[in-house]
């Protein structure tokens, strides 16, 4: 039993390390090549852990293999511009112009249900207001109307739409992230005024505060304290 435990705290964080490695745009969304890597590794790792006879080497070297092998197709089709399209394919256009591509539709494999659904998911209803739908590599779709058909934007309209600028989260259940803190420019005494402003003695009573660049504040209690 301890040899088994052993064993998968070993592959797990190997698996782990390996992945942090591969970065983060492997994590949100999977190529041809990942998810041939996911296939296999789900069944390499699962070897060494059913059969403790194996040596734990026999598991961890092709997992770390087809790694290396994912980081140096990525690499190659960084630079190479037809082999990314071998292996990754090209965006396809489903919709151009208001019109659908049925040679792209077949080509893909892509039914005019799938289309419709996709096109309710992004809030089209009406393919004639779209100018283009493209396949992506990936497999999602994604939906570009006509130019009238786009939400009017504060520049468009001739507002000012002020300052705005990404929120930083300072305290985050109950917990004051310093760093954060510091790159706003705040310091203790302000959160402490705004805690003061809102009835809360201790950020521990809060479950989210936050601030933007114009000084806006975001300001969530803990239930139930």
């Amino acid at each position: 039993m301890t040899i088994v435990i052993a064993r998968t705290f070993i592959i797990y964080f190997t698996l782990l390390a390996a992945m942090r490695l591969l970065g983060k745009r492997q994590l949100g969304e999977m190529e041809l090549s990942e998810f041939v890597v996911a296939a296999l590794i789900a069944d390499l790792a699962a070897i060494p852990l059913q059969d403790t006879r194996l040596p734990l080497l026999n598991g961890l070297l092709p997992i770390l293999v087809l790694f290396c092998c994912e980081i140096l197709l990525t690499g190659l089709t960084l630079r190479h511009i037809r082999l990314r399209a071998l292996f990754f394919g090209r965006p396809s256009l489903l919709i151009v112009r208001g019109k659908i591509d049925q040679r792209e539709m077949r080509k893909n494999r892509f039914t005019v249900d799938e289309l419709l659904q996709e096109l309710r998911n992004q809030g089209s209803v009406d393919i004639s207001q779209v100018e283009y739908a493209i396949l992506e590599t990936d497999g999602r779709l994604n939906v570009i109307p006509f130019p009238a058909e786009r939400p009017a934007t504060a520049a468009q309209l001739g507002l000012d739409a002020g300052p705005g600028g990404y929120p930083s989260v300072i305290v985050s259940d109950g917990r004051v992230l310093e760093a954060n803190l510091r790159h706003a420019g705040r310091d203790r005494a302000w959160l402490a005024r705004q805690l003061k402003d809102r009835g809360v003695e201790d950020a521990k009573n809060v479950f989210l505060l936050t601030v933007n660049g114009a000084g806006q504040v975001y300001f969530a209690p803990k239930e139930g304290v």
